[in-house]
């Protein structure tokens, strides 16, 4: 498939950018994270005794099913594809509430929602950097339009 079929691949295929690898990277360790909390969740909520076993296994369940977004926009970053940089945001943007009410618990939580915030601004500006986006083949508002004119003349 060339890159005319294919709108997904970047039109400035080269080697992938370290921030674009790093983006990957953290995007994948909180997927990793969700998943791996999940089936804590949902272990303990089998084998344990919780209060309500249906709301545990449902959490547990839940948290794994989330952890798919992550690892699905990392996979995606790894291979340049400009359709997981929406993901990734969304990910990073749904982390910051997370680690803002952890920060707010008075107790152990507060290095946990430290380092999820950390890892989500940090993800975040990695991926609107200008090679990022450069290297996933996004274009600013207009700027599609201006191609196209530029390819009629």
């Amino acid at each position: 498939m060339t890159k005319e079929q294919n709108p997904a691949t970047p039109e400035t295929a080269g080697p992938r950018p370290r921030r674009l690898t790093y983006a990957a990277v953290l995007t994948a360790l909180e997927g990793l994270g969700l998943a791996a909390g999940g089936l804590w969740v949902l272990v303990l909520g089998l084998a344990g005794d919780p209060d309500d076993r249906q709301q545990a296994v449902t959490l547990g369940v839940t948290l794994v099913a989330l952890a798919l977004l992550p690892l699905l926009a990392a996979r995606g970053l790894f291979a340049q594809r400009s359709w997981s940089r929406g993901p990734s945001v969304i990910t990073q943007i749904m982390a910051l509430p997370v680690a803002y009410s952890l920060l707010q618990a008075d107790s152990i939580a507060i290095p946990a929602g430290i380092a999820i915030a950390v890892v989500a601004v940090t993800t975040l500006v990695l991926l609107i950097n200008p090679a990022t986006t450069q290297a996933l083949g996004i274009r600013g508002p207009g700027r599609a339009q201006d191609q196209e004119q530029k390819q009629k003349q």
